[in-house]
């Protein structure tokens, strides 16, 4: 899985939308994510795992408290390619949330599109079928992503044993 573009609003520290255009951060082949504690690293990767999975690792229940305090809404759009023998095709995931309480959200949209020459093409828009073709386009479950993909803070050691 190549990450193209990560597009977040309303989630931990990232009120306002933020696009991370991929593409250009990996033209030299590697990139890095740094800067102080807090300043949202471990969000970027929140946000990835968030659209592909409508969850997110380090949550209690895997949304209670992501949204930002601020905010009523929270979207995430994650676009990445995928390269197999027929050649690179190109997906992105997109949910939306909305506040339901004071730490609880509601995903009020889920989609998993392909994106094609001819137009983007909608595979699935209700949560559980969503869900199911990221899985079976990555072949990951949430657990393994986040074992694999994206190792979550403070998880390290585990990955180690």
């Amino acid at each position: 899985m190549k990450p193209i573009l990560l597009k977040v609003a309303g989630l931990q520290s990232y009120r306002e939308m933020q696009e991370i255009d991929f593409e250009s951060l990996c033209e030299t082949g590697l990139f890095g994510i740094f800067g102080p504690t807090g300043s949202g690293k471990s969000s970027l990767l929140d946000a990835i795992t968030l659209a592909m999975y409508g969850k997110v690792e380090r949550a209690v229940n895997g949304t209670q408290g992501i949204m930002n305090h601020s905010e009523d809404s929270l979207s995430v759009a994650f676009t990445f390619e995928l390269t197999s023998s027929a050649g690179a095709r190109r997906y992105r995931v997109e949910r939306k949330f909305k506040r339901t309480g004071e730490q609880t959200v509601s995903n009020t949209i889920s989609r998993f599109i392909e994106i094609t020459p001819d137009g983007d093409n909608v595979m699935a828009d209700k949560l559980a079928d969503v869900t199911r073709c990221v899985e079976e386009h990555i072949g990951l479950k949430m657990d393994d992503f986040t074992r694999a993909v994206v190792l979550p803070q403070g998880k390290f050691a585990e990955f180690l044993s």
